[in-house]
């Protein structure tokens, strides 16, 4: 008989005899039923940060920044703003001027409504329109703010998550009151989302250069013609970046710490598991030492019986596997959640069910390893006198 008869015909055997072990088996799927459960739904926060941030990334927008800089250590004084505007590639609206829009940062302060904890996040002033250069945003209740006066416009998670941000309310910023005259959503995005006028806030704050610009291209082929012409003014110490590319720098360390905590966390769950399986296979290889010695004394070779307990490890772990996936998909998918103040939805993508499975089937190798070399070593004879 060759290795691949014998191990089929011992893999068989093993299957076959699945139900008169219930105990083991359960031991096994549900170590790892809860193990990829963990993991999935932990990197299901990263994986829904990252899908919110880049909610309505055009390949036609570009973010520009002061050379080196990004986020709120950007800075493009007023007087390169007509420059930037006058740049080649740019898009221009129904009206003839360029869509670019410039922000300004500042951070504020608000209290959940819950919890009355307090948590800072980015008031953005902004020129033009709200909507000029952000398709997306669409005013839902109230009205759009007033140049010049101190009037701000709320996104619908700020009303859900925190007190002070209904129509009427006033907030104090920089020593000056400002009224919420409307709310505006923006899709899926749970992220509180504050806008005002953007020179409005800079006077208040005494302030003189914007935080960073988004531009609208006449086409994704301009981004080489724009970004050469920002290199070539020696007046510009400024550096365009892809929309995509400038969000994904934004939560690339936050996406980092999260990753690593789903696989520290899942790393312990799966060792616990992983030990639970081995003792499980174990008492599965005591159990059967008759029947073992049985088969390598009509032929059967040490090297079929030793990978058909491996294999029998692996295809274990796989009702696990996905069980877990289904398990993490059903509670976690869509649920909000917001660590760190970053408010967002999970979102348990098929990249991550792949990745639980093959981390079950990992696991399930491991801990077949050991129980398969104890199955193919133990001798015949010693086999036999067992009781």
């Amino acid at each position: 008989m060759n290795f691949m008869r014998q191990f089929l015909a011992l893999l068989r055997m093993s299957s076959s005899g699945i139900m008169q072990r219930p105990g083991p088996v359960l031991t096994i799927t549900i170590g790892v039923t809860c193990a990829v459960g963990v993991l999935v739904a932990m990197l299901a926060l990263g994986s829904g940060a990252r899908r919110q941030v880049l909610a309505g990334v055009r390949e036609d927008r570009v973010v520009v920044n002061s050379h080196g800089a990004r986020g709120i250590e950007s800075s493009i004084p007023r007087d390169e703003a007509d420059t930037v505007r006058d740049l080649p590639g740019i898009k221009k609206g129904n009206d003839g001027k360029p869509l670019v829009e410039f922000q300004s940062v500042v951070p504020i302060e608000a209290r959940r409504r819950v919890t009355d904890a307090r948590i800072f996040f980015p008031l953005v002033g902004i020129t033009g329109g709200p909507a000029d250069t952000d398709p997306d945003l669409h005013l839902t209740e109230g009205r759009v703010f007033r140049p010049g006066l101190h009037e701000l416009i709320a996104s619908h998670p700020c009303v859900r998550q925190f007190s002070g941000f209904e129509i009427g309310d006033k907030r104090s910023i920089g020593g000056v009151e400002w009224s919420i005259v409307g709310h505006f959503s923006q899709g899926d995005t749970q992220q509180c989302a504050v806008l005002a006028d953007a020179e409005t806030l800079m006077s208040i704050f005494h302030n003189n250069t914007y935080t960073q610009a988004t531009a609208t291209l006449q086409s994704p082929a301009d981004y080489s013609i724009l970004q050469r012409a920002l290199e070539s003014n020696p007046t510009l110490h400024l550096e365009v970046h892809h929309e995509r590319e400038s969000r994904e720098e934004g939560i690339r360390q936050l996406n980092a710490l999260l990753n690593f905590a789903a696989y520290f966390v899942g790393s312990i769950m799966a060792i616990g598991a992983t030990l639970g399986a081995v003792n499980s296979l174990y008492t599965i290889v005591d159990s059967r030492r008759r029947e073992i010695a049985t088969l390598r004394a009509i032929g059967f070779g040490a090297a079929p019986v030793g990978a058909a307990i491996l294999c029998e490890s692996i295809l274990l772990a796989l009702p696990g596997a996905l069980l877990g996936v289904i398990l993490a998909w059903a509670l976690f998918q869509r649920m909000s959640v917001s660590p760190f103040g970053f408010s967002f939805l999970l979102d348990v993508t098929p990249r991550l069910a792949v990745i639980g499975v093959l981390w079950a089937l990992a696991m399930g190798l491991i801990g077949g390893v050991l129980p398969a070399l104890r199955a193919a070593r133990v001798p015949v004879t010693t086999a036999l006198r067992a009781t």
